[in-house]
């Protein structure tokens, strides 16, 4: 098939050295932009357009996510307002609702640590297990490479921790894997655990007798787990046979990975949407979540519920959660900062915490909607006013709208696009 501009060339010589603007104005003409949707791309909000052109490259513009704060949250018996960065709507109102109906006594939450893993792969080793042995005995060597790397991390008390090494039957034979497992702090690690990865890669092939390939961190942070348990009253919550219904769908995600990934795709709704506040990796922290849901050799649910001795509704969530307050976006988004502070957070563990907390917030409002109205009647009465102002609503039409399209459970465009014209006609 032709294309319709065939002089037009996605080849731009030097368009990374340009300022975001010239990028915006090359974008512009190769895509025919209306002028008002330069305007838009032009306005970068409240980030800087010199500090974006330095978080990413060939900066245009900025992509605005709306930020909410999830209320009536209590955790560890304080009392936390949480902002949550997400396009989604329903994510923050179900925290709300789950945290507002377990007040007293709220969230209890632990971490294992600040352990991350960095791995270096080895590959055509003769003796493969000689040669973990041979690494294993050179642990002093290689603590002493990690800290050498970084001198700062160590005088905050982190640094190298534990030393594994293991041998893998792979497609392509074996291969010697080396973690090195260090104490990355209030810094989510990926930086500081790399550089010890490429410090010790050489040495690791002289001892091993293999070439070194892969030196990179893992983000199935295993050692860096965050948990929250809650107990949500039975009649608190509506009764036995709402409790029964949320262990049903509790019991299908952890039976079901056709369940488990929308199951858990709910958790990180919740999740995410905190990392992404706090400027940390949503990334990262999805990779993991799904590996570690999958530890088993079987995908399955994040969280876990049952019934206490008094008959109500225990529920809990364990994933790993590698997450920081310096570094990166974190420290230097203006934003992500003032959500930082809005926690009151002054550790990573801490931060990891509540948003384990959260997680298991969303969690329980989801099962709950499915176990009574569904979880159609509650989301779509909020995706309503989207449609309604898709279909061109302003002002007060937009809840006007919204109200009809819910009354006859049609939340559609072309419901809305009547029903507005039917409202202006008076």
């Amino acid at each position: 098939m032709q294309h319709p501009h065939p002089n037009r060339t996605s080849r731009i010589a030097g368009f990374h050295t340009m300022t975001p603007r010239e990028r915006l104005d090359r974008v512009a003409a190769f895509a025919d932009l209306a002028p008002e949707a330069v305007d838009r791309l032009s306005d970068f909000g409240n980030l800087a357009p010199d500090l974006a052109d330095r978080l990413i490259e060939n900066v245009i513009g900025t992509m605005t996510i709306p930020l909410g704060i999830a209320t009536n949250m209590r955790i560890d018996g304080e009392d936390v307002l949480v902002p949550m960065a997400t396009e989604e709507s329903s994510v923050v109102a179900a925290v709300c609702n789950a945290a507002r109906q377990n007040r007293d006594p709220g969230f209890t939450t632990s971490v294992s640590g600040n352990l991350m893993i960095a791995q270096v792969q080895a590959v055509g080793v003769s003796d493969p297990h000689a040669a973990r042995l041979r690494i294993l005995e050179r642990c002093a060597e290689i603590a002493a490479l990690c800290d050498g790397c970084d001198p700062v991390l160590v005088r905050l008390g982190g640094g190298f921790r534990d030393l594994e090494v293991r041998v893998l039957d792979t497609k392509g034979g074996p291969m010697v894997v080396t973690h090195l497992v260090v104490d990355t702090r209030d810094a989510m690690g990926a930086n500081a655990v790399n550089t010890m990865a490429e410090a010790v890669a050489p040495h690791l092939a002289a001892w091993s007798g293999g070439r070194v390939y892969l030196r990179i961190l893992s983000n199935l942070a295993d050692r860096r787990l965050a948990r929250a348990h809650a107990v949500w009253r039975t009649e608190a919550i509506g009764g036995p046979e709402v409790r029964d219904g949320i262990l049903g769908a509790y019991h299908l995600a952890e039976a079901d990975p056709y369940r488990a990934a929308t199951h858990n795709k709910g958790i990180m709704n919740g999740i995410d949407a905190v990392v992404l506040a706090t400027g940390n990796d949503t990334r990262a922290i999805e990779a993991g979540a799904h590996a570690y849901a999958a530890r088993s050799g079987r995908y399955t649910s994040l969280t876990r519920y049952e019934v206490t001795a008094e008959g109500d509704l225990s529920a809990s969530i364990e994933l790993p959660l590698a997450v920081g307050l310096v570094g990166g976006a974190t420290k230097l988004h203006p934003t992500a900062q003032t959500c930082l502070k809005i926690l009151g957070v002054t550790s990573a563990e801490r931060l990891a915490r509540i948003i384990a907390a959260v997680g298991l917030a969303q969690n329980f409002s989801a099962l709950k909607a499915l176990a009574t109205t569904g979880i159609q009647r509650g989301h779509m009465a909020l995706h309503a006013q989207n449609i309604a102002m898709m279909a061109g609503a302003v002002g007060d039409e937009i809840a006007a709208v919204a109200a009809v399209l819910v009354e006859r459970r049609q939340v559609r465009m072309d419901v809305a696009e009547e029903v507005l014209v039917a409202m202006r006609r008076g």
